[in-house]
């Protein structure tokens, strides 16, 4: 299959995303102006309000361009230092978020130079602090240092939990895709053996009528040919599932073509009685195409392997569980010992992926009995 685009976030995640990056930058603003007036700003237009309108629009755009939100927001700092502003926050604060930020992407060792290059500047910068307050020296470098430390470590916790959501969802798009080849591999079965079954039937009739009766030979086989007409259209419609264009996939059989899949089975010889109990339009797309796939498949066993000239489908379309009974009179199983082959794994395989059972062997009066109960989906027991 051809590999997944891009997965593009939903537009709920997008706003949110936009709504959260405007609130981290209308927050910039007034916890930079709120440190600057508790510091002894006493006119924060004098570039304290001006530095936090720029570290704050600059965040609007901090998912795009993360370095250079992180590099123009240092240099607004070292602008507004140089200036002779007294620094309310410190050097590493007012661009925390633009750090944290960088510090997701692949440029992690480029934000931690740029920080640990910073950090030594402040400490350089603030050395008139050393000659009469070491201590407060001391926090200042240590603080400023451990927070740099904190905002790259969270980016770099952030991205990893990034990449292994991804993954995840990575790995959930391939287990779908395995379930989907999966599921097409049975439904190619389901189509062939019956197919093969009738068209089988309807060659050993004309063979049979070629000399004594041609029109009849000439009905049966073009009743072959329709057949396979149908067959290949059916097979044309599961193979795009594994083409590049998924939206070109055709439905699958499902309860509409039970009547169709009848008239088939009774045209190649077997005498089908269809008893319907219930409303078959309520019933669920996928019960309904395991419904269609388990009496086509029990169709096919009948007409390859029973010898039978009866069968009677009875379904019974529940509120919580659709009932499937298969039955005919073909000559059973020699011992009653059945050997599932791949028809019968491939059904019960199907209803129980649907949270159903399936039973089949011989008959208590003669012949062959295969029954399906498959819950309904969204019913409650």
């Amino acid at each position: 299959m051809a590999e997944l685009p891009p997965r593009r976030e939903p537009a709920t995640v997008r706003h949110f995303a936009r709504i959260t990056d405007v609130a981290l930058a209308a927050l910039t603003l007034v916890f930079f102006v709120a440190a600057a007036l508790a510091t002894g700003v006493h006119n924060p237009w004098q570039g304290s309000i001006q530095l936090g309108l720029v570290l704050g629009a600059l965040l609007v755009v901090r998912r795009r361009r993360p370095m250079t939100v992180l590099l123009l927001s240092i240099v607004g700092i070292f602008v507004y230092h140089l200036s002779g502003q007294w620094s309310p926050a410190g050097w590493i604060w007012p661009a925390a978020v633009a750090y944290f930020t960088a510090a997701t992407t692949p440029r992690v060792r480029w934000v931690a130079a740029i920080g640990l290059a910073q950090l030594v500047y402040s400490a350089v910068d603030a050395r008139w602090i050393l000659d009469t307050n070491p201590t407060r020296y001391l926090i200042h470098v240590l603080g400023e240092g451990l927070l740099l430390a904190v905002l790259v470590a969270a980016g770099l916790t952030y991205a990893a939990a990034t990449r292994w959501r991804e993954r995840l969802r990575e790995a959930d798009r391939r287990a779908h895709v395995a379930e989907e080849r999966l599921r097409v591999s049975h439904e190619v079965h389901d189509v062939i053996a019956h197919t093969l079954a009738v068209v089988g039937v309807q060659l050993n009739v004309a063979a049979d009528a070629l000399e004594d009766d041609p029109a009849a030979a000439a009905a049966a086989l073009r009743l072959a040919k329709d057949i396979r007409n149908r067959a290949m259209a059916d097979l044309r419609s599961l193979i795009t599932v594994l083409r590049d264009s998924p939206a070109d996939t055709a439905p699958q059989a499902d309860l509409a073509s039970l009547d169709t899949l009848i008239a088939d089975t009774r045209a190649a010889g077997l005498e089908v009685t269809l008893d319907e109990r219930g409303d078959r339009a309520a019933v669920p797309a996928m019960t309904a195409i395991a419904v269609h796939r388990v009496v086509q498949e029990s169709f096919a066993n009948t007409l390859k392997h029973a010898g039978a000239s009866r069968a009677e489908v009875t379904i019974g379309y529940g509120l919580r569980s659709i009932t499937v009974d298969i039955t005919d009179n073909g000559r059973g199983v020699p011992g009653g010992d059945v050997t599932e082959g791949h028809g019968l794994a491939g059904m019960r395989e199907r209803v129980n992926a649907l949270g159903g059972a399936l039973t089949a062997g011989p008959a208590p009066g003669g012949g062959f009995a295969v029954r399906a109960d498959i819950p309904v989906a969204g019913s409650t027991a």
